[in-house]
């Protein structure tokens, strides 16, 4: 069964609506995922099959193409985040957890690319967690 998902940039310029389904989630730990997101890792989704249409801000959309490879994406011009990339060669919609505005109903379902994983990236478990900025 179908579902829609909206979704949106961080200044809300580029505001977007996805009908289709999550297959795949996957923490990716790449070294162009670090780069993009300036963390240990993207949340990215994929919906094969997806329809996704951009509601408000398409115009200021900018996609980018690494050389050489399949890595690509989609961000605002205005504020950087990263949105939904269409990528109809393959087949599929992938989508960055973070720019969603509904719930999501699949979980992550691995780490993938660790080989990239930074050295910093590790221990979470141990690290203290705070619900607001600690003062």
């Amino acid at each position: 069964m179908s579902k829609t998902y909206t979704g949106s940039c961080l200044c809300g310029t580029a505001n977007f609506e996805l009908k289709g389904e999550f297959k795949k989630f996957f923490l990716c730990h790449c070294s162009r995922c670090q780069k993009t997101s300036g963390s240990a890792h993207c949340a990215n989704l994929f919906a094969p099959g997806a329809q996704l249409n951009w509601l408000s801000g398409a115009e200021n959309l900018q996609f980018y193409q690494h050389p050489e490879t399949n890595f690509s994406l989609t961000f605002c011009r205005s504020c950087g985040s990263n949105l939904p990339t269409d990528l109809p060669a393959r087949g599929l919609v992938k989508v960055p957890a973070g720019s969603l505005n509904t719930p999501v109903e699949i979980s992550p379902q691995a780490h993938i690319f660790t080989d990239s994983r930074g050295n910093w990236d590790q221990g979470f478990v141990d690290v203290p967690s705070f619900e607001k900025m600690p003062s």
